[in-house]
């Protein structure tokens, strides 16, 4: 796997504390029956394959995928009805959960949010001071047009942090990811991979 290492945040209460920073998308939102977290998801739910994505805001190889890959993915499969594409969060450090409390402030625009942070991801986690991303986080948000109180009232969401932490820990354990990205193509895990052997794969399954 790209990256490989100790999950090693402080008890959620306290990350979220420190936090800062959300924004928004185009994304279909649907919530989970256990826990009230909202699943991320790009498509139809009848499209024939599905596509899951686990990956970090903070994960220099999910932002290759993601700025690279998934873009062409998302033309060619998930906007005509192909795939449907869910997207789970992985928490490696605090920035990392700070950028997903911010994208998901308003879930609908969690895909456009999350492609602003992908696409800057070197300059709002450069020299990785935490006051410092907390801040770059809260510009991101409002740039994406998040209402300022709302921003600051999702990103010092305790309980929401604690939910995020538990639900994470629950999807890695269950898929056994062990790095980011990790792909679960119709429940069958990958590692990451180019934009022609992800293609490979679905033009196989689809019988292309």
């Amino acid at each position: 796997m790209n990256r490989r290492h100790a999950l090693n945040l402080m008890g959620a209460t306290a990350v979220a504390a420190a936090t800062g920073a959300l924004i928004p998308s185009f994304a279909a939102a649907q919530e989970t029956a256990e826990s009230g977290i909202v699943e991320m998801t790009l498509g139809s739910d009848d499209a024939p394959i599905t596509l899951v994505e686990y990956a970090s805001f903070t994960c220099p190889h999910c932002a290759t995928f993601h700025n690279n890959v998934l873009t062409k993915i998302k033309a060619e499969y998930v906007d005509t009805g192909k795939v449907k594409f869910v997207y789970r969060d992985v928490y490696f450090d605090r920035p990392g959960l700070w950028g997903a409390m911010m994208a998901r402030c308003e879930p609908s625009k969690f895909f456009g949010i999350a492609d602003m942070l992908y696409a800057d991801q070197k300059s709002w986690i450069a020299g990785g001071n935490l006051t410092e991303i907390d801040q770059n986080l809260r510009k991101i948000g409002l740039v994406a047009g998040l209402d300022k109180a709302k921003l600051d009232a999702c990103m010092s969401d305790a309980e929401n942090a604690q939910a995020l932490y538990g639900w994470f820990q629950k999807n890695v354990e269950a898929d056994d990811v062990q790095g980011t990205p990790t792909l679960l193509i119709d429940g069958v895990k990958h590692s990451n991979m180019s934009y022609t052997d992800l293609k490979e794969i679905l033009d196989e399954k689809l019988g292309m």
